[in-house]
């Protein structure tokens, strides 16, 4: 799965006020262990949030969300899981204009492939990233879940 560019003549412009604002929201979760900007914190196109490995069950090597935020409103919220054997799972939130969906749509795990309408309370991005992060949260209970043979 190919995250939406950040080409201006789509989404707009990244929306840098945005991007350090949920990067001063994640940054103090428990499930994050490091945000980071690219290409760097001067003129941030993306924020990439790391989560801390110790919440995963053991075979889960990497995980990471991509945000992107343009001054359009427009956004792209993409995280990812590698497994120990090269694995991935992944998936995404987007607000875009398309020819495949409405706007808001997501794009269903495991490759993200598969794409559905999407409805939310709330664009605001406190909103947005709140959604995201109940849903990852969700996806860790569910992998220890599954990863425990007494469940």
């Amino acid at each position: 799965m190919t995250p939406p560019s950040d080409d201006s003549s789509s989404t707009g412009p990244p929306d840098r006020q945005t991007l350090r604002l949920l990067e001063r929201i994640l940054s103090d979760d428990p499930l994050v262990a490091t945000t980071e900007y690219e290409p760097d914190s001067y003129e941030p196109r993306l924020l990439r949030v790391r989560f801390d490995l110790d919440q995963y069950p053991p075979a889960i090597e990497s995980t990471r969300l991509d945000l992107r935020w343009f001054t359009t409103g427009d956004f792209s919220l993409h995280y990812v899981e590698t497994v120990s054997d090269g694995e991935r799972w992944e998936c995404r939130w987007d607000r875009h204009l398309n020819p495949h969906n409405v706007r808001v749509h997501f794009h269903r795990p495991p490759a993200g492939e598969k794409i559905e309408d999407l409805t939310l309370e709330s664009h605001h991005p406190i909103d947005v990233g709140s959604t995201v992060l109940t849903a990852i949260e969700r996806r860790i209970t569910d992998q220890w879940s599954a990863d425990d043979p007494g469940q």
